[in-house]
């Protein structure tokens, strides 16, 4: 067969709550007995322990059948974020991105939100420990339907043979590919609009409202894809109507281009040329401790350390261009990674936005390479901003920390009172248009003690 993918696709639209078990029900507490934990509701109390190869019992396929006809009859909401995300890889950061999601939008708005996650893992020791842990903290948003955790077998994916690849990743972005159409055939019969997000991110808040004036503004103007994030995948807005034809396509070239490659194809084969960039932009990948500190005896002894920055969690964000390889959040990590772009002009800007206000003692750039400091900013200044207010969240005024040297600044700021009280934002500005690379190596922070 030439097409097997193809094929496979129309028989699960056809037998659709057959190759999808809907998350209902999973157990608050859990049996003290490690060796055999179950998930109530997931799988039945016995098939797991019994089954070397477990496999839906006959009494699950009877509750998946009537939560698809119940979940069918109920009224469609105007949007479902969708999330496609494999268990074991940052869990904390999807659980942090739930909890931004919900709390970034108000009663009224939720009444309006549908939150879908597919958990796209074949083991299913992770996906049950995943599934615990997102019903511990968000069990009231699963009763009331706002959140659908959906799983498909791993009979429904192609083979291993069809996720062969010559290219580097193809394994890896045939399977992404898969997931996402998986995810976007389910999402399809719950909503008007779709939004697209990656496990790792943090919502401005009111992002609903300001996602639905856009929508309106745009009238009768014709779009396939409106976008409010210039990061990659997220914050990708599609009209529900367009989803089947979306993951038909995502399984029909799932092997030849990366999913971040695929959707702009998709937009300009349905006559939307260029992109439409919605400022303000609503989605920031999210930085957190453990992105950076892999346990807690490592972020006890790191901070006994004066001479290693703390890096207060926070989002990064830029309006400069972001390419498929250093985004801006690597500018913020410990670790050696790095944002880089390309013809920089003045006035643009790379800015850490805060959780919390925090009380800095010193503030480091880096800028350009290691070792010969090449792509490093030649005319810029670093500014602190107070005050944050707005959607998303911006600092209502700044103050000029000082400009760089050969691409750098390293600035100790007053005791308690002073410069450094209560800063939410650290703006690094570009002063004077740069033609060729910009690479920004590393920003430093460090609280007061």
């Amino acid at each position: 067969m030439r097409c097997p993918i193809r094929h496979r696709f129309f028989t699960f639209l056809a037998i659709g709550p057959l190759w999808l078990f809907i998350i209902v029900k999973v157990p608050k507490e859990i049996e003290n007995d490690q060796n055999v934990e179950e998930t109530r509701g997931l799988m039945p109390q016995d098939s797991y322990s019994r089954r070397k190869d477990p496999r839906p019992s006959d009494d699950w396929e009877d509750l998946t059948f009537k939560y698809m006809k119940k979940s069918q009859q109920r009224r469609k909401t105007w949007l479902a974020v969708g999330i496609s995300f494999v268990p074991g890889e940052g869990q904390k950061n999807l659980l942090h991105t739930l909890a931004s999601l919900f709390r970034a939008s108000s009663k009224g708005e939720q009444k309006h939100l549908t939150v879908l996650v597919h958990l796209a893992d074949s083991d299913f020791t992770r996906l049950r420990k995943t599934v615990e842990q997102i019903a511990g903290l968000f069990s009231p948003q699963i009763l009331a339907g706002k959140l659908v955790l959906i799983h498909t077998p791993s009979d429904a994916y192609p083979t291993a043979g069809e996720f062969r690849d010559e290219a580097d990743g193809g394994n890896f972005y045939s399977k992404q590919n898969v997931d996402h159409a998986f995810l976007m055939s389910v999402a399809a019969k719950l909503s008007d609009y779709f939004l697209l997000l990656d496990h790792h991110v943090f919502c401005a808040p009111g992002f609903i409202t300001h996602i639905r004036r856009k929508v309106e503004a745009m009238g009768s103007h014709p779009w396939v894809l409106l976008e409010f994030s210039n990061l990659g995948l997220l914050g990708k807005l599609f009209r529900s109507r367009d989803l089947p034809l979306l993951a038909h396509f995502l399984l029909l070239f799932s092997r030849n281009k990366p999913l971040d490659r695929l959707i702009p194809h998709f937009r300009t084969l349905l006559a939307q040329k260029s992109p439409l960039l919605c400022r303000p932009f609503l989605f920031y990948h999210r930085l957190s401790y453990y992105t950076v500190h892999h346990s807690h005896k490592a972020r006890a002894a790191w901070s006994k350390d004066p001479f290693i920055p703390d890096n207060p969690p926070g989002a990064v964000f830029t309006d400069m261009q972001v390419f498929d390889v250093h985004f801006p959040w690597e500018a913020y990590t410990l670790d050696e990674s790095f944002f880089w772009t390309y013809n920089a002009s003045a006035g643009s800007h790379l800015t850490v936005i805060l959780n919390h206000p925090a009380n800095l003692s010193r503030v480091q750039v880096l800028t350009g390479t290691v070792m010969e400091g090449k792509f490093a900013l030649e005319k810029g200044r670093v500014e602190l901003g107070y005050e944050p207010q707005g959607v998303p969240q911006y600092c209502s005024s700044y103050s000029a920390l000082g400009g760089l040297l050969q691409g750098q600044l390293d600035q100790e700021l007053g005791v308690e009172g002073g410069m450094g009280h209560e800063v939410s934002c650290v703006k690094l500005v570009v002063a004077a248009d740069q033609a060729g690379g910009l690479l920004v190596r590393h920003i430093y922070l460090w609280e007061q003690s």
